[in-house]
């Protein structure tokens, strides 16, 4: 069946993450993903990893993990016989994309006026920390970096402790998904109009729109200083995280009727009237005197017990899962999340990769092809191009391959 993104040829220039997972959306949805790297040495992420064996033959987990489905071509762009090339390939792309600092691209003579004057329907992609423009826009920036500015740090971590990173890149992965949400919306525009985009995308930016539903909306309409809680909600009680038997589980209650059912669940009904918790504002003001109630109740059972309990009771509530439980998990399996490749090129290894966050319905999942070893699609590319076997020698004894 036809993936939504068949014949879209996308130009990859990025590296580690913020791009590679954009690039790799596109590429689950069928777009012909051209990955340029440079001669030698490639993405970072090729030597990055737990598996120092992997990472030795530039093949590194974090490179597997937003990299298949994707060709590899090596190019050297600091010299000028490569930017010709990249401009021969740019000619008829339909997406260009990276995530360089600012600035980089038209030193190369690469940005995106240049590219547009030979290709104006392109559509041009940068992810960059913090846009390209603004005072802020020249500082180099990782995860991390958006992590604290954002506020998203602040938010995070006990109540009374310092503030804590999210346990995975999130703002590098909240740029990624911004941007392929960005280019395929631009695909469709350019498929009804011809018109190309130039679209700048800020991690910083799309961290703090995901962000906006609740911290930022609240902050600037009520003035309100957003605050750690731990694992607390910020509007509603009993929600959060409480210990259980054997290890903990995660309890939320939004609705009254929620509440209400919880303390049928947990056999606690004279809960439901009792005149400091029987009101939703009073039960969150409460809170601390409502989880007192909760604790000894909830350490009679396992986690799982309290969650088939609670679920079956129509209550949000799910035991904590380390992320190796839930890869083994029924449901990550019957979804089809992940996806294996028997012989990874460049290692005779297998490797296991996540996918995609959707399905279309009734449609078969086709397989991907493994990541690509470093270069591995130089030499098909460049004959499409209609370069010779003795021109791409030529290119690669004068290192521009």
């Amino acid at each position: 069946m036809t993936k939504p993104l068949d014949g879209v040829k996308v130009l990859d220039l990025s590296n580690i993450i913020a791009g590679p997972l954009c690039t790799y959306q596109l590429a689950l949805m069928g777009a012909d993903v051209i990955k340029i790297e440079r001669p030698g040495t490639g993405d970072l992420s090729r030597k990055m990893g737990m598996d120092p064996e992997r990472g030795r033959k530039q093949m590194g987990v974090s490179f597997l993990a937003m990299n298949a489905g994707k060709k590899s071509l090596t190019l050297n762009l600091q010299q000028e016989r490569g930017r010709e090339i990249f401009k021969q390939l740019a000619s008829d792309a339909d997406v260009v994309f990276e995530n360089f600092r600012p600035g980089v691209m038209a030193r190369l003579g690469l940005d995106y006026d240049t590219l547009k004057a030979i290709n104006p329907s392109l559509i041009y992609c940068a992810v960059s920390g913090f846009g390209q423009d603004g005072p802020l826009s020249k500082r180099p920036a990782y995860d991390q970096i958006i992590q604290g500015y954002s506020g998203l740090m602040s938010l995070t971590g006990p109540e009374d402790g310092d503030p804590y990173r999210a346990g995975y890149t999130a703002c590098d992965s909240m740029g990624a998904m911004t941007a392929a949400f960005a280019v395929t919306a631009a695909l469709l525009r350019k498929n009804q109009t011809s018109e190309g985009a130039f679209i700048d995308v800020s991690m910083l930016d799309a961290t703090m729109a995901t962000m906006a539903s609740w911290v930022i909306s609240n902050h600037l309409n009520t003035g309100t200083e957003p605050q750690r809680l731990g694992n607390e909600s910020h509007s509603a009680a009993p929600s959060g995280s409480f210990p259980t038997k054997d290890g903990q589980i995660n309890i939320v209650n939004n609705e009254q009727k929620q509440f209400e059912a919880l303390c049928d669940a947990i056999d606690r009904p004279a809960l439901k009237t009792h005149p400091l918790f029987a009101d939703r504002n009073e039960r969150f003001k409460r809170k601390d005197a409502l989880r007192a109630e909760l604790l000894p109740v909830l350490a009679q059972k396992t986690s799982a017990e309290w969650e088939e309990i609670l679920s079956a009771a129509g209550i949000p509530a799910a035991q904590i899962y380390t992320v190796p439980e839930i890869l083994r998990h029924a449901h990550t399996s019957a979804r089809n999340f992940l996806e294996t490749f028997e012989d990874v090129p460049g290692t005779s290894q297998c490797a296991t990769v996540a996918t995609r966050g959707y399905q279309f319905v009734g449609e078969t999942i086709e397989k991907n092809t493994p990541p690509p070893k470093l270069g591995q699609d130089t030499d098909t590319v460049l004959q499409s191009l209609g370069l010779s076997n003795k021109d791409i020698r030529s290119l690669r004894e004068n290192g521009t391959i």
